[in-house]
């Protein structure tokens, strides 16, 4: 019997199961009408305000300002809670008017939004007049009030993006993942019938080494019930992952695997994954946060770049990246989301988005399905700096190890006097000897911002011993 079979089967047991027990759970949307003629174009799909090149507007999602107290706080290393935007007079409020303030202007390579549609008329536009005529909307969780016209809109957007049956809404992605991973360990309980699944009749979980935390954390609460056996493999290493899966007997398996590694810019090995599928028949998740309308002709991330979607059983993803706003999803099947809805704790207990950023959202996935040029945008800006440094990069994150803390703060403090804003990335995001510069670019850049960068990485590589101890040759900058 096939993977998908195998699991169609024991997805519908578990979903009959919960129905038996009136556990199962229910979205009852709420309907909000659509008044004016152009809201209800734009809900229907039409009247979507495109463009064919970068406009002046674009600029905001990568050009910043921060208070000189910030700067001196940041070049200093000196921790800080936000209070540098306290009004001296009363400690207890925040001054909004900081164009008093002294600032400083920054180049921002170091945001997720890499289209820049978080400040695109059309995206800004679907959240103002949501919000002008529903406020926040119906403020509850989505099995209770929370679920409207504007998330069911969206989600069908998001199926039809990923070419699913289906897709879920939830808060964020961390909670999607979160959800994934709670519901994946309680098949193995809501099978077993009240009774502790035996081993053989839990789920094995296969994921690689370097996954987010929010699918590490989702697998450790899963563990923590024990309903759940873990096998974490070698990062994008498909040897050890087939002999950790042929020496495995339990026969409910699922592999988890980002698409694109958010901290090392590496794509997953997903053709071999697909192969291995095939082979083992496990259920396959992909997490496609950093890959979802940047990845792909139209958008449909890592799975559709490399041409095969049907290959992947459950896809999660994000809408506070390419999207510019804010949010998660879970594409599946239709009876995988009834399971989803009734099992995913961090979905059940959590508020539902706010409808003005479901419209925004929405309104997001279809100028970036329209505005096919912010994606040839952002790989051009990936070739301009793979060509100026000679670093063979395949994604538009940039992970430039350079060794201890020290480093690392050294570097991002070069590149802010630089007027750069990078962060320097450490422990506990990454181990203690691989701190780095994580650098991420945008369809909002320009070709010259990305050789004001690579020059300025240079300066500082030269004026130091970094180059000569990290690892992916970035002394030829």
């Amino acid at each position: 019997m096939s993977s998908s079979c195998s699991w169609d089967k024991w997805v519908e047991k578990a979903v009959l199961r919960l129905d038996s027990l009136n556990l199962l759970r229910s979205l009852r949307p709420i309907s909000l009408s659509t008044n004016s003629t152009q809201q209800q174009q734009q809900y229907n799909g039409g009247g979507i305000e495109t463009f064919h090149e970068l406009q002046s507007w674009d600029r905001s999602s990568v050009e910043i300002q921060i208070t000189e107290s910030t700067f001196q706080k940041w070049i200093h290393n000196v921790p800080s809670s936000g209070d540098e935007l306290m009004c001296p007079d009363d400690d207890r409020e925040v001054k909004l008017d900081v164009d008093t303030l002294p600032l400083r202007k920054l180049i921002l390579f170091s945001g997720n939004d890499y289209l820049g549609l978080s400040c695109h008329p059309t995206v800004r536009k679907a959240a103002a007049e949501t919000a002008q005529q529903h406020g926040m909307g119906p403020r509850g969780s989505a099995l209770i009030c929370g679920y409207t016209n504007y998330h069911r809109l969206l989600e069908s957007c998001l199926a039809n993006l990923k070419k699913k049956e289906d897709c879920l809404l939830c808060p964020t992605g961390f909670a999607a993942n979160m959800a994934v991973m709670v519901t994946l360990g309680s098949i193995s309980s809501v099978l077993a019938a009240g009774k502790k699944p035996l081993k053989d009749e839990k789920v094995a979980i296969f994921s690689d080494a370097l996954n987010h935390a929010s699918i590490i954390d989702g697998i450790r609460l899963a563990e923590r019930q024990r309903e759940v056996e873990v096998f974490v493999y070698r990062h994008c290493d498909m040897v050890h992952l087939n002999a950790l899966l042929s020496n495995c007997t339990m026969e409910k398996k699922v592999v988890v695997s980002d698409s694109l590694f958010s901290m090392d810019g590496d794509f997953a090995p997903i053709l071999k994954l697909a192969e291995l599928r095939k082979k083992h028949g496990f259920l396959l998740v992909i997490d496609d946060a950093h890959g979802t309308l940047v990845c792909g002709e139209n958008g449909g991330g890592v799975a559709e770049e490399f041409n095969c979607e049907s290959d992947i059983d459950i896809c999660i993803g994000t809408l506070s990246k390419a999207a510019g706003c804010h949010g998660g999803f879970i594409t599946c099947s239709k009876m995988w989301k009834q399971l989803l809805q009734s099992r995913g704790r961090s979905f059940i207990f959590s508020t539902s988005l706010p409808i003005p950023t479901a419209a925004a959202a929405y309104a997001a996935v279809m100028v970036a399905r329209n505005e096919k040029w912010r994606r040839k945008a952002i790989w051009s800006r990936v070739e301009e700096f793979r060509v100026l440094t000679q670093i063979p990069i395949t994604s538009p994150i940039i992970s430039l190890v350079v060794g201890d803390e020290e480093k690392a703060l050294s570097a991002s403090r070069h590149l802010l006097e630089s007027g750069f804003h990078v962060t320097a990335i450490r422990p506990p995001t990454v181990p203690s000897n691989s701190c780095r510069l994580r650098i991420t670019l945008s369809a909002a850049h320009t070709t010259e911002d990305i050789k004001k960068l690579t020059s300025a990485l240079s300066n500082y590589l030269k004026s130091t011993d970094v180059g000569s101890n990290t690892c992916n040759g970035y002394a030829k900058l």
